[in-house]
């Protein structure tokens, strides 16, 4: 997946406006202007489409958690310049709030089947022995299910 679909689906999920993902930005100390929220959102075969980096998107889930979660006190932390399946599954994650339990409840609602084990695998340290890839086929379903969650 690329980090323009992650956007469009989140912006689809929580209703999210293009000014409102100018706000997040802004709530991570980024900056985003309408007018690029717009050429991210727009479909990759689309005139003035633009493809959304990854510091770019790194920046937007960190504005994420903030606004869901509240801004931590202290230095924000930087937003990552690679970011991969796992990472952008962490940060949902922490953004929504999500225990174990309640993740593999949203993987059901795609009618996805994952266990305990399997998705414990995505959130350790790279270099750990357990450590797993989050592929695509895992994260979109993840979306599927937050979707089904939350515009039902």
């Amino acid at each position: 997946m690329n980090n323009n679909d992650i956007l469009r689906r989140l912006r689809y999920t929580f209703d999210l406006k293009e000014l409102s993902i100018v706000d997040i930005f802004a709530s991570a100390d980024g900056v985003a202007t309408q007018e690029q929220v717009v050429s991210w959102l727009k479909k990759d075969d689309d005139a003035g489409f633009v493809d959304m980096i990854d510091l770019e998107m790194a920046t937007f889930l960190n504005g994420f958690i903030n606004t869901k979660r509240g801004k931590r006190e202290g230095p924000q932390p930087e937003p990552e310049k690679r970011l991969t399946n796992n990472t952008i599954f962490m940060k949902l994650r922490i953004a929504l709030n999500l225990q174990a339990e309640e993740i593999l409840d949203i993987m059901q609602l795609a009618e996805f089947n994952l266990s305990k084990h399997e998705l414990s695998s995505f959130f350790r340290k790279p270099d750990n022995r357990h450590y797993c890839e989050c592929k695509d086929q895992i994260l979109r379903n993840f979306l599927m299910g937050l979707q089904k969650q939350f515009r039902a």
